[in-house]
């Protein structure tokens, strides 16, 4: 049993990267699945599934090519994942403290009363919460 998911969630897809596996599977949980939904519409991961004893969430990973002078090598889409509040220190921000990732290149996805929401859909809504992680 593990205590954090979302740690491990994101865990899996940094190590995942790092390797350059095309496919990862992560525990399904309701959290889980927001923050897949949320990277799929971000365009940071391909698509995403359930597997069929819906155990796992199977995410697929994007990558580009990149030009290289040997010749061409796959670079993630994903180049970092953070974990800013955690089960020992919870972070809260209102609308207006929703930290900036990169100048708005990268996301914070937050937990809301809303439900979970990047920081652009957050502060259009004017809704503060609790920031779950930054993905850039």
């Amino acid at each position: 049993m593990v205590n954090d998911s979302i740690s491990d969630m994101l865990t899996r897809i940094r190590n995942a990267c790092m390797i350059k596996k095309s496919t990862v599977a992560v525990p399904f949980t309701r959290m889980n699945q927001k923050i897949a939904q949320i990277l799929e519409k971000e365009g940071f991961i391909q698509t995403f599934q359930i597997s069929e004893d819906s155990r796992n969430l199977i995410l697929r990973l994007k990558y580009r090519s990149k030009q290289v002078y040997g010749g061409k090598i796959k670079e993630s889409c994903i180049t970092n994942l953070k974990r800013i509040s955690k089960p020992g220190l919870r972070i809260y921000a209102n609308h207006k403290e929703i930290p900036r990732i990169l100048g708005g290149a990268g996301i914070v996805i937050m937990s809301t009363p809303s439900g979970i929401l990047t920081d652009r859909e957050s502060r259009s809504l004017g809704i503060g919460g609790e920031i779950l992680c930054s993905i850039w």
